[in-house]
């Protein structure tokens, strides 16, 4: 099914829409309609957007950091005025609820007048020298060309996130957003080309992973690349990376724990783990994964959890406005939280609400889902899910907890609910996680720095060690 307002998108290369010879369909997930065609960029298209990414990039740089952050308030302000529509683009491609979206536009414009604050703050160091009249200078300079390569779950913050920074201290960017939801990208680029931003800053190639993502990751051209999404991408990145030892910048994903405690306010872990859970249908990397509650709370906990998520709204997001969940982006995507639920309940765990694929006669809809009784060693504990399921294990003590949530693969981001501060500050201490978030729900701020262990990534973004990762150092020793 093809809608009769579907849009044919062009490549932003040196600030020119430029067409490209092949073309993919975006289709929305809710309902599987045709919305746009977009390009599916061939290496040249890739090595085109790579040099006019290079030839900007001394220019760009010489300009004072305040006057390259003055492009980003335009551009917000720009964001802000189209809202509706950029909240309207998201929720068709990606199957994001309409306040989401909403809430998503939203950040991201304030994300880049916060990014574009940093211009007067970026600081080098006067570090101490052993000589007599020596003067020893730490300056931050730029790294030149960054290829960022998005996920489809918040397809157009990552824009910003890997952007926004990015120029503000002197770099250019290439830009892939996901074949899944690429229409924002577009969007977000027409908006910036009216800011007056010089040509090459910012370009977008579309395209997917294996042919336009390949030769970004590859060229000698990039000197950092920014990726968000699966660790095994993450992996063949860093493998093409290798070559030319590009740096790297991965957030891969998460299987973040949620500890409850017997001495939790349990109607604040309920409200606060499903609103983690069902963000995004689940599609987000930082949000509950698994839940490990005390002995004594299990019962009423579990009993109050799988009431709260079988009351959840789910549907199509443009049709059903007020819904609290919309699709799954893709079959691939159905096809794995129904098999890992069902291998779940075969190995023991109990099912207390949902557990079906959702027959809504179209789309990637699956049921909320609570399951009890889960053990460490089930593929539902360990591995991660990105669906609206939540699994349950029962612990004794805390130190249980946190041995168990420490066993992972991975280790972006952790919650515990306790009303005692020594046992939060414990947690703090000993879970192996770069973020742990204490009675509440799991999201960070801009001002934080969003960064994992393990498989969860290299790096991070966000405040001012974000900012930092897309610089480089130089030292002068100076003596007089």
């Amino acid at each position: 099914m093809t809608s009769n307002n579907a849009k044919t998108y062009q490549n932003y290369i040196n600030g020119s829409f430029e067409a490209a010879r092949e073309l993919i369909d975006v289709r929305n997930p809710a309902n599987g309609e045709i919305l746009s065609r977009v390009p599916e960029s061939s290496p040249e298209d890739v090595e085109s957007a790579l040099q006019a990414a290079r030839r900007a990039q001394k220019d760009w740089a010489r300009r004072p950091a305040v006057e390259r952050a003055a492009y980003l308030h335009r551009l917000a302000e720009k964001i802000r005025q189209e809202a509706k529509l950029l909240a309207h683009t998201i929720t068709a491609e990606q199957g994001k609820t309409s306040a989401l979206a909403e809430t998503e536009v939203n950040f991201t414009a304030d994300y880049l007048d916060y990014m574009a604050e940093w211009a007067r703050r970026i600081e080098g160091e006067i570090i101490e020298s052993d000589r007599r009249k020596e003067s020893i200078f730490l300056y931050r300079k730029p790294l030149g060309v960054i290829a960022g390569i998005l996920p489809w779950n918040f397809p157009f913050f990552l824009i910003a996130r890997k952007m926004a920074p990015a120029l503000v201290t002197g770099n250019t960017i290439v830009i892939k957003p996901s074949e899944e939801t690429p229409n924002n990208c577009f969007e977000f680029a027409r908006l910036l080309d009216q800011t007056g931003l010089p040509p090459g800053v910012f370009n977008v190639v579309s395209g997917g992973g294996v042919s336009t993502g390949s030769a970004l990751t590859e060229s000698s051209l990039v000197d950092m690349i920014s990726f968000t999404g699966s660790v095994a991408t993450g992996s063949s990145i860093m493998r093409n990376a290798a070559n030319n030892i590009t740096k790297v910048n991965l957030e891969l994903g998460g299987k973040a724990p949620a500890i409850v405690l017997n001495d939790a306010d349990i109607d604040l872990a309920v409200n606060s783990i499903r609103a983690s859970r069902i963000i995004n249908t689940g599609q987000v990397c930082n949000c509950a994964e698994r839940v490990y509650v005390q002995r004594q709370v299990a019962e009423e906990f579990s009993a109050k959890i799988a009431q709260a998520m079988s009351t959840t709204t789910y549907g199509d997001p443009l049709a059903q406005p007020d819904v609290e969940m919309g699709p799954l982006i893709n079959q691939k995507g159905l096809d794995k939280v129904a098999q890992m639920v069902q291998t779940a309940i075969q190995d023991g765990a109990d099912l207390l609400t949902g557990g079906q694929v959702a027959d809504l006669g179209a789309g990637f809809h699956y049921q909320p889902t609570v399951l009890a009784n889960c053990r460490s060693d089930m593929s539902i504990m360990r591995d991660e899910i990105f669906g609206p399921v939540l699994p349950i294990q029962i612990i004794d003590d805390l130190d249980e907890a946190i041995s168990l949530a420490n066993e992972s693969d991975y280790g972006l981001t952790s919650s515990i609910y306790t009303q005692s501060l020594e046992k939060a500050m414990h947690a703090c201490r000993e879970l192996d996680f770069g973020e742990t978030y204490i009675n509440r729900e799991n999201f960070e701020a801009m001002q934080g720095f969003h960064a994992g262990t393990r498989k969860s990534g290299i790096g991070g973004a966000d405040g001012k060690h974000g900012l930092y990762e897309y610089t480089r150092t130089q030292v002068a020793y100076i003596q007089t």
